[in-house]
């Protein structure tokens, strides 16, 4: 019943959208195609002169996109009451299969509590964030220079796989805004100005990417001494 309390307008569009996505991969059943192994294999193995370009820097930058949400993410989870690790790492294989799911179950909250641990660390940090950024850039460059833009619009009407990935990274793009888990960060480092929310938001990929390498480092906290004060205000407010 609490969960339902929950539901919103943005948690009804991702369930829709991933009601939708799902449906429609088991609808085109890349798997079930020859040619779908012997084509990750090479990708995989950087087989470049055997992929088209265009289709290459997608597949990788189907990597970048879970650790993006992975550096919002894992801060989050520190709030939620399951663990983030199952569906990050299923994001990185089904992309917003699995990542969707998390963002539908978690509940809003713009707190973070507690010492930040190693992994949580190298997510917080801008280096992070621009090493992302460059290697986007590195792949963006490579399919405009390299790609064959007719080459990939025959593959993505008749290869499944081509089709389904390059649909996943739209759909990653679209959804970063449609969850509260970036507003959400973005209150958690103390950044209230709504026009930052909307240049990011409104600038797919890269918007995230430069948010990234920008934003305040987030803030620790003693979570024992967090503890105390709350049952101190507790104690407060049963004496009055």
């Amino acid at each position: 019943m609490q969960f339902l309390s929950e539901i919103n307008g943005r948690k009804v569009v991702l369930f829709l959208i991933e009601v939708g996505f799902v449906t429609y991969t088991i609808a085109l059943a890349p798997l079930d195609q020859p040619d779908t192994w012997p084509l990750v294999k090479k990708l995989l193995t950087f087989q470049l002169g055997e992929v088209s370009a265009i289709l290459t820097a997608i597949f990788w930058l189907m990597g970048v996109w879970p650790m993006i949400y992975a550096c919002l993410m894992f801060a989050d989870g520190r709030m939620q009451n399951f663990r983030v690790w199952p569906y990050f790492l299923g994001s990185n294989f089904t992309g917003v299969m699995c990542l969707i799911p998390y963002l539908i179950l978690r509940k809003s909250n713009s707190e973070f509590y507690g010492k930040k641990d190693k992994w949580l660390r190298i997510l917080d940090r801008r280096s992070t964030g621009v090493s992302l950024l460059v290697a986007t850039i590195a792949l963006f460059t490579y399919a405009i220079l390299a790609g064959d833009w007719g080459d990939y619009m025959e593959q993505f009407q008749t290869r499944q796989f081509v089709h389904l990935i390059s649909l996943d990274f739209c759909l990653m793009c679209l959804i970063f805004p449609l969850t509260s888990l970036f507003d959400d960060d973005m209150a958690r480092r103390g950044i209230k100005d709504s026009r930052i929310f909307w240049a990011v938001a409104l600038v797919p990929l890269f918007g995230p990417l430069v948010y990234l390498c920008l934003r305040p480092s987030l803030p620790e906290t003693d979570s024992e001494r967090v503890k105390r004060g709350e049952m101190a205000s507790l104690v407060s407010v049963s004496k009055q």
